[in-house]
Order: structure tokens, then sequence, then C-alpha cells
């Protein structure tokens, strides 16, 4: 399906598109599930710990939005935050032992706070943990998609966090950005929505970009060094993650969570906050060719030759291990691993690989050898 199938056209200038932008979200308003992703900056009391009525606004417009054929999920920080001020801590722990206590004590915490926003509306919530380890499982991926569609199903509304209390570096998703952009394919999201304490992405000039493609190699000059004191992700994390929503077909709005009716005025058309949308007459990408791409993380690197590239990418063959000019990383059969080609080394795609690095190591330069190194069904182009 095309943006224009989608009802977004490619105007060239930037108010006609986010023009466009912004009646496509209203369009994306009637239909589709939505996920609404909170970060900690954006929960927290001035004086530490959650703020309470932040969150029964956000609840409250939330439950508004609602609808059968366009139901929410909550990707909420704050776990840490609520912790650090049930604990009357005076900051936030520098140790993982200690941010791991700090979270324990405080899901409870974060997950009661929405329990009672939302029981106004008379809307159950259901807390969902997870890690980026249970993504990364083919099985346990699919059996979390059908729980939260069955809590949905229910109209109870999934209050989604990463289980910080069991995450290391090597399981963790590093941000809720990418946690919200991993969900939004779960559910097949039709909006993406990841509220901070910034107005939107800023131009080089400081000024609010209204509406831009995700792909907008542009937009990557915008980036400051910005993570916020609470939090762990900055406008780079949720660039990426618009980026990768915006694969699957998602329009993603970065908006401050801060303001007053910031979700109800978004999907009623007012200007609020950065609309980045789809690649312009590009198809959604499927559900697991997302997960190849966008949740595996690569066990390593192919390098290929031109004739190889131009397979892949222009007549959706195959990798050949005759293409292979270079292997780098340890990586065994099945694993995910990225694929490169010329001196910029510009990834070309991403799939999961028929041979052990070792073995393909050893028929560099052999030209004879038929077996794929990447079945073209497990192989994701991504130029």
């Amino acid at each position: 399906m095309t943006l224009r199938a989608q009802g977004i056209e490619a105007p060239t200038d930037p108010d006609s598109l986010a023009d466009e932008a912004h009646h496509a979200l209203t369009q994306r308003a009637r239909s589709g599930p939505f996920v609404v992703k909170i970060g900690s900056s954006v929960l927290a009391a001035e004086g530490g710990g959650l703020d309470p009525a932040r969150v029964s606004s956000l609840a409250e417009q939330i439950a508004t939005l609602a609808s059968p054929k366009h139901w929410p999920v909550v990707v909420s920080s704050g776990a840490i935050l609520a912790g650090v001020g049930a604990l009357g801590l005076a900051a936030k722990p520098k140790t993982m032992a200690g941010l791991q206590a700090a979270a324990a004590v405080g899901q409870s915490k974060l997950v009661e706070a929405w329990s009672l926003a939302l029981q106004r509306a008379r809307i159950p919530v259901a807390q969902v943990l997870l890690t980026h380890a249970d993504l990364a499982d083919r099985t346990r991926f699919l059996n979390a998609r059908r729980a939260i569609a069955e809590i949905s199903k229910r109209r109870a509304i999934a209050v989604i966090n990463e289980n910080d209390t069991v995450s290391t570096e090597e399981i963790a998703f590093g941000d809720n950005d990418g946690l919200a952009a991993q969900v939004a394919n779960l559910v097949d999201a039709s909006v993406l929505v990841l509220l901070t304490v910034a107005p939107g992405l800023l131009n080089t000039q400081g000024d609010r970009v209204r509406a831009a493609f995700a792909a907008d190699p542009k937009l990557d000059g915008m980036l400051r060094a910005d993570k916020s004191k609470h939090g762990k992700g900055g406008m780079g994390s949720k660039l990426d993650a618009a980026r990768a929503a915006a694969a699957r077909g998602a329009i993603v709005v970065i908006a401050p969570g801060t303001e007053a009716s910031v979700l109800v005025d978004l999907f009623s058309g007012k200007d609020v906050g950065t609309i980045l949308l789809p690649r312009h007459g590009a198809s959604p990408m499927k559900s697991r060719a997302h997960w190849i791409a966008y949740t595996l993380r690569a066990r390593g690197t192919l390098i290929i030759d031109r004739g190889a590239a131009h397979a892949i990418t222009r007549d959706g063959r195959s990798l050949l291990p005759s293409g292979i000019t270079g292997v780098e990383g340890e990586f065994e059969a099945g694993d995910a691993v990225s694929v490169t080609e010329g001196v910029d080394r510009r990834v070309l795609a991403r799939g999961l690989v028929r041979k052990s690095a070792r073995d393909l190591r050893a028929s560099l330069g052999a030209k004879r050898m038929s077996d794929e190194a990447i079945h073209k069904d497990d192989l994701v182009v991504l130029v």
C-alpha cells in the first residue's frame, strides 16, 4: 500500500506536507490500534516521584480517544522514577542492582497510578512487562502479540514497560522509545505517539518541524545531545523509533506530553508536535520482515560485491556465498546479520543467515556454491 493509498500525498513545501500529515492523522483516529508512549520526564513531579495529576490527565485523554475500532495501548516509563520516590532516595541509583531494585518497587506504583486514573472511565489496566529477549524469540514474540490482542479485545488497556528488574545491557531495549516501536509492530498500530517534554523535533534554527518523512536523512542533522535526566532516551532514540514504526506504515508523532489536552488536540487535527510519515510510495513492511530488520540484533556483517547487491536489492534474489567478499563478527546459522556493500559500508539489508561465520569465511572466493547464505524469504532489503 502506497502513501497515496494511505491518504498521504508528497507535496514539496513544508506547509502543504504538514496539512496532508494532519489530515492523514485525523483519518487514522477513526480506525486501527494506536500506541502512546510516555517518557519518564513527562510523568515526573517537581518534587520527585510520579505526578498523579499528569497521569490522570493523560489517562482521561486516552479513555476519551478509545473506541472499539481505535483501541489504545500504552507504553509507560516511570518505574525507576516512582521507585526513587517511594524509597525516599535523593537521586536515581547509579548501579545496575540499585536501578533494578528501584524498578521493582516503582513498577507497582506506576501501574497502580494508571489503574486508578483509568478506573474513572471504567477501563481495566493490564500490566505487561517485556525485555528485548522476549521479542527476539519468535515464539515469545507471537505469544506477546496474542496476549495484547486479547487484552484489547476485552476492552482493557495494556500498560507496557520494559522489565527493568531483570533487564541487563545485553537484553535491554535501551529505552522505551525502542520498545514502543516494537509494540507498534506487535499490535499493527496505525499511529504511534511519543510523548516527551520537548515541543517536537526542532530544526537547526530551533524551530519546530511540523511534519517530515521519517526516512528523510536531513532529520539526522537536527539531533542534539538532549537525553533527559529522568529517562534513558533522547531525540535520537525517538527518531530511530519513528523510522522503525514508519517502516510498518505507522504515522509517528513526537509531541509535548506536558501540554494540556495534547492527545485530544493531535487527533482532532491541531498543529501540535512533529508528525513523521511513512516513506512515500513504499508498501508497509510485513510483520516478520520488520521483526528481522528492527527487532533482532545483528550478530555480524556480510560484505558483498556489486553483483550480489544488485541481485538482492533489484532482483529480489537470495544472497549466495559467491557474492560475499568479507565476513565480520562471530555468528551461527539462524542468527541475524547485516549486509553491506562498497567503501561506504551502507547497510543494504538484514537477514537470517543459513551458515555460520566460520563456514562462510571458509567459502570466500568459491564460485560454485549454490546453497544460499541468506534465503530471499529471510532477507529484508532496507534501501
